[in-house]
């Protein structure tokens, strides 16, 4: 009864689905958010891998976790996503697992927006560049923004839209003032010996992940059975010609320094390139996208905490939704831990999230080769033209890139990513100790009992 009753009230209300061209500015915003961020690619290797490496490691890795996010997206059109899969592949307690891991991961990378955003509107306001200020300013930004997700994620992702244009205008400015400055030579610099492969790959996983987000957010999609696999089709280019013309623009029409390419460095070649004006333009987008990036993170990160607890994996509390539809409790947590972890610096974050991630991908893959195994005839409303065989060899190459980004990470990184995934470890069976002693009320959602009927019962088995 406790199910049926709470089905009926977060999940029978007809809140405004989500339709194709927002949600294909979500996912962008989601991966992307444009050319902000690479600028490290060419710091650590060069013009030369950093434009090879924004046209091959999409091919590696994006199109893979493209292709499965909308394959396993319209198979379990439900919010929660990837830890729907895991859950369905390997039990309820690796889908808890994941659930952890990529939640921290998203809260962890969340946390570099607001921070990124200040930096690039310090040298304009220089109050704000440390102190009591800054934590100010940092606490009222993640409020407004948390505020907009609490409005309605239809309402948050029409705000990506109209950001996504803003953001990318300049660059496509840029590059026409750019055309008769360009060297092509400068384009195939290359040293071999002088390459910080960690910052590198770290740079280019962090800056072409998160395809799989939009997953979480399948159940508050229009027709996700169309609207998701499109929607990631268009996003693809989307994101990579975000990120390849800028640089092949910036490194192409200005004498290189590698030393000088870190964060906010692209305001420096707008202004050499255009002026002043151009300069202004692309750090108001850099701050303007990083408000996006917040809102599409924000939203993944709070709707997979609704769908875990829509299967009784977290007290359901998480799962009641607002007025507007949203899961403000899920919304609030979220936040809260952003505000707690943006003190963190750039590089650690990074490099944490990313280490973080890997353990969580590589479960979303061995998902999605053991679902085509197991379920073969299973509804899939857009599915991979592979059989087993192509399943597995898909996956080959993003898993093998994954193990390459665990190796290289520092034994600091290693370290705390492990004890985060240790919290995990230790949470789950507190939970269903509070479940057994009644101190906190967890309910399955009646409409998805066949894809998991008791999840405590299952984990004590």
């Amino acid at each position: 009864m406790e199910a049926e009753e709470y089905s009926s009230i977060s999940r029978g209300a007809n809140f405004t689905k989500v339709s194709f061209v927002p949600l294909t500015f979500l996912i962008f915003y989601g991966v992307s958010g444009g050319p902000f961020g690479v600028e490290d690619t060419v710091r650590a290797a060069g013009p030369f891998l950093a434009l090879v490496g924004y046209l091959i490691f999409p091919i590696v890795w994006s199109i893979p976790e493209s292709l499965i996010t909308a394959e396993l997206s319209t198979m379990f059109p439900e919010n929660g996503g990837y830890v729907v899969w895991v859950s369905k592949s390997f039990g309820p307690y690796w889908g808890f697992q994941l659930g952890w891991v990529k939640w921290m991961s998203g809260v962890v990378d969340n946390a570099l927006y607001p921070v990124l955003f200040l930096d690039y509107i310090k040298s304009s306001v220089p109050a704000l560049a440390n102190g009591l200020p800054r934590t100010i300013a940092i606490v009222a930004l993640v409020i407004a923004l948390t505020y907009l997700n609490y409005r309605g994620l239809t309402i948050v992702a029409w705000v990506a839209t109209v950001l996504a244009i803003f953001t990318l205008l300049p660059f496509l400015i840029m590059g026409v003032i750019a055309l008769p400055k360009l060297e092509p030579s400068r384009w195939f610099v290359v040293d071999l010996e002088n390459v910080q492969w960690g910052l590198y790959l770290n740079t280019l996983f962090w800056n072409l992940n998160y395809w799989d987000s939009v997953s979480t957010m399948a159940g508050e999609v229009e027709d996700p059975g169309k609207t998701i696999p499109k929607a990631l089709f268009y996003a693809l280019p989307l994101v990579v010609s975000g990120y390849f013309f800028p640089l092949l623009f910036g490194t192409g029409a200005v004498p290189l320094h590698r030393d000088l390419w870190s964060d906010g460095y692209f305001s420096d070649i707008a202004k050499i390139i255009g002026g002043v004006w151009l300069r202004l333009w692309v750090q108001g987008a850099s701050a303007v996208s990083n408000m996006g990036m917040f809102l599409a993170e924000m939203s993944g990160d709070s709707y997979q905490l609704l769908g875990m607890a829509e299967r009784g994996m977290l007290p359901d509390f998480f799962a009641k939704r607002s007025r507007y539809g949203t899961p403000f409790i899920s919304i609030l947590f979220s936040a809260s831990a952003v505000v707690l972890l943006s003190c963190l610096s750039f590089q650690e974050i990074v490099a944490a999230e990313n280490f973080m991630n890997c353990f969580g991908m590589i479960l979303e893959f061995l998902s999605f080769v053991k679902l085509r195994i197991k379920y073969p005839a299973a509804s899939r409303p857009y599915r991979i033209p592979l059989g087993t065989i192509g399943s597995i060899l898909i996956c080959l190459p993003p898993t093998l890139f994954l193990l390459v980004v665990i190796a290289l990470c520092s034994f600091k990184v290693m370290i705390v990513s492990f004890l985060a995934i240790l919290v995990g470890l230790i949470m789950q069976p507190c939970l269903i100790y509070c479940d057994k002693k009644k101190w906190l009320s967890f309910s399955v959602s009646s409409d998805l009992v066949e894809l998991q009927t008791n999840y405590h019962q299952v984990v004590e088995a």
